[in-house]
């Protein structure tokens, strides 16, 4: 289930750190991250795999969004800013496809945070990149996946165990630069000091269950050293996709 509002006002501070990887089997990296801490922006995007550009779509989408809402005082950010700053990113992409035949198709998910007014923040998300918090020894998913197998899971029409095994568990429902219009999932969320949030690509989730995050950010290991322990957990459980991990703690 999605993270739930809560009523805790605090000053905002944030730190990040971000790693990426090719992974064990891919020859290029298609994923994606940029963050700023002076504008509290932090965005991870994956290349759609197979497609051409996926490493070139995940890039600008990364870019296009933070320097969407950037020159936007936190104060001032809305979940619609926050839309209409993922929208950018998809008229981007799809105008660098629009002028080259060889990227046409190109496309890429996303999952951001940006903080906002009133010790907020938004969560925004397109496609199966994913967006965790851990909160006081407890590891909560703030998106739901927006792919097939996702929605056949939520239909009761497979089990966790059968996605796990299908074929068509790489398909997204969603994602930036592929169509015209894009359909971003927002959500607001308020900040209590200590959360640490987790973006990352399916890269990681797919290769590690929650239980195996949450027992790597347990502890008091300084941010860098957690992040690179999810990255090098992924790789060993097979590294079959990119790995790009971003964890954002609030003080």
């Amino acid at each position: 289930m999605p993270c739930k509002l809560n009523t805790v006002s605090i000053a905002l501070h944030p730190t990040a750190t971000a790693l990426t990887h090719v992974g064990q089997v891919r020859r290029t990296n298609q994923d994606a991250w940029s963050y700023s801490l002076e504008a509290g922006l932090f965005a991870v995007c994956d290349g759609m795999g197979g497609m051409a550009g996926g490493e070139i779509a995940s890039q600008i989408a990364v870019e296009a969004f933070v320097e969407h809402l950037a020159p936007v005082p936190e104060a001032q950010r809305t979940a619609r800013l926050v839309t209409q700053a993922v929208c950018a990113a998809n008229r981007r992409v799809q105008a660098r496809a629009a002028h080259e035949r060889a990227l046409q198709g190109m496309g890429t998910t996303l999952v951001a945070l940006a903080l906002c007014a009133a010790n907020k923040a938004a969560i925004v998300h397109v496609g199966d990149s994913r967006c965790y918090r851990w909160r006081h020894g407890s590891l909560e998913a703030c998106t739901e996946d927006h792919s097939l197998i996702a929605e056949q899971i939520r239909n009761g029409v497979l089990t966790e165990a059968q996605a796990a095994l299908s074929p068509m568990r790489n398909v997204i429902t969603r994602a930036v630069g592929t169509r015209r219009s894009v359909l971003p999932e927002v959500q607001m969320l308020l900040l209590e000091p200590g959360d640490v949030f987790l973006l990352c690509s399916d890269g990681l989730c797919r290769e590690l269950p929650d239980a195996a995050i949450a027992g790597l950010l347990r502890g008091d290991a300084p941010l860098p050293e957690r992040n690179r322990a999810l990255v090098e957990a992924a790789l060993a459980a097979g590294g079959r996709d990119n790995v790009t991990s971003m964890l954002v703690r609030i003080e």
